[in-house]
């Protein structure tokens, strides 16, 4: 039988003009696409599948840091850590202690790396694991059934010392620094 609009389409071949654009999505969009590419729609039967689901109440653990400087805090959050991510998997944190000057800088940060110029984030594109600065769409793309709508800058900061790299772009780089500073103060306490 046959679907209107269902045609066969060689899926990889798509995924690799996708990919070796290097582009990500904002680049289709950027571009003037008019449609979306079909790597990126997902098959109507398991749309249908995912609305017939009741959906409970969901609420994602949140975890409140307040006092994580405090042994005995700390150990009533690393059980709470643990228990979310047994549990779940995730979880959102409170009382970090991170200014909101620095998140919104981070959030700017971000922004003014994706309304760059696409031949700018092409030097960061890449699916190689070991790059400390990748820009890719889906790190599944070509394992996932359906690639997902989205663009990711990764930035790595495993060790400390490269905090101040030359690797970071330029449009995110000092936003980046002051963020993993933050960050790493509350690795620290959490260890």
């Amino acid at each position: 039988m046959d679907v209107p609009g269902a045609q066969e389409y060689d899926r990889m071949q798509e995924l690799m003009a996708f990919d070796k654009t290097e582009a990500g999505v904002k680049g289709l969009v950027d571009a003037g696409l008019q449609k979306i590419p079909k790597i990126f729609v997902r098959p109507a039967e398991e749309l249908a599948e995912d609305l017939n689901h009741k959906r409970a109440q969901i609420e994602v653990p949140v975890i409140d840091l307040g006092g994580l400087d405090k042994a005995d805090r700390r150990k009533q959050i690393a059980e709470e850590v643990r228990t979310a991510s047994e549990t779940w998997g995730f979880f959102q944190v409170v009382n970090h202690g991170i200014p909101l000057n620095v998140l919104d800088g981070m959030l700017d940060g971000i922004q003014k790396f994706n309304e760059q110029d696409v031949e700018e984030k092409k030097k960061y594109y890449t699916r190689d694991n070991t790059r400390r600065v990748r820009f890719m769409t889906n790190h599944d793309l070509f394992r996932s059934r359906t690639a997902n709508w989205r663009d990711t800058l990764t930035i790595s900061f495993s060790d400390p010392d490269q905090s101040d790299s030359k690797e970071l772009p330029d449009s995110c780089r000092e936003s980046t620094v002051e963020y993993s500073k933050h960050v790493e103060k509350i690795g620290k306490y959490s260890i």
